[in-house]
């Protein structure tokens, strides 16, 4: 086959396999094959498949991996998300031309625990309400959140569709933003339960992410513990010329990568 024919031949490839994941019908984390394959499913030599191949890799849009079960296969889109923002992970994901999914799996009103009356300030006998969610990035788990607020500071909030961005939701109902955020990370192991949830083997690594928010005049309203995928969270330390904390959140080669401030 002559090289411009090979070009043409290739360029189409790849555009068939860009419109299969703009339509949906191959999303992150699916398996396009060997190159044997997927030559034999596109019709075209070894060679012209590579050739057509190569952009979608350095484009992280595919990646190739080996041993069992191995070929080429869709990665996960990026992803950026300021953890200090007023926008939530919902907001980010579709700002960036990406998938954003949530999970309600429970919401009751309970009285508070020790630890969760002291994080959020509260006084003896005072109830939280309890949300606990599922969230996805481009079909695939990426955490399991379980958030608590002072039930005095969001009345009916279980009556609100909690599938939605809870910030969004309380910034627009309840007037409450996180202007002050504080985190703790720690390294934890996915029980059975939480394996399910997360789609992973028991056992394997998370990151556990403790948070409480609060309102620029100090008045925490949420406390957190999101469980993140190891395999899919980066977490980065940034730090401005200005000692100015940023936190981010981005997805290369699959991975989400969450930034913590550098103090």
């Amino acid at each position: 086959m002559p090289e411009t024919e090979g070009g043409a031949v290739a360029e189409d490839v790849r555009r068939r396999i860009v419109r299969l994941l703009s339509s949906g019908a191959l999303r992150p984390g699916d398996r396009l094959g060997t190159e044997r394959e997927m030559a034999e499913r596109f019709d075209v030599s070894r060679s012209t498949l590579r050739s057509a191949l190569v952009p979608l890799g350095r484009a992280g849009v595919l990646e190739r991996r080996t041993g069992r079960g191995g070929g080429t296969f869709v990665r996960a889109g990026l992803v950026e998300r300021e953890a200090a923002e007023r926008l939530g992970l919902p907001e980010r994901l579709d700002a960036t031309g990406h998938a954003a999914a949530t999970a309600l799996l429970g919401s009751v009103l309970r009285p508070a625990g020790e630890p969760e009356a002291a994080a959020l300030r509260l006084a003896p006998g005072a109830t939280v309400v309890e949300v606990e969610r599922v969230r996805y990035a481009d079909g695939l788990p990426l955490s399991l959140d379980v958030a608590r607020f002072p039930s005095a500071l969001v009345p009916d909030l279980l009556a609100q569709p909690l599938e939605q961005s809870l910030y969004a939701l309380l910034d627009t109902v309840y007037g409450l933003r996180p202007d002050v955020t504080e985190e703790q990370v720690t390294v934890v192991r996915a029980n059975e339960r939480e394996a399910r949830e997360l789609a992973v083997p028991t056992g394997s690594p998370l990151l556990h992410v403790t948070r409480v928010a609060a309102t620029a005049e100090g008045t925490p309203f949420e406390l957190s513990d999101d469980l993140f995928r190891a395999d899919r969270v980066r977490l980065v330390a940034r730090r401005t010329s200005r000692s100015v904390d940023r936190a981010e959140s981005r997805a290369a080669d699959g991975v989400i990568e969450i930034g913590l401030g550098a103090g």
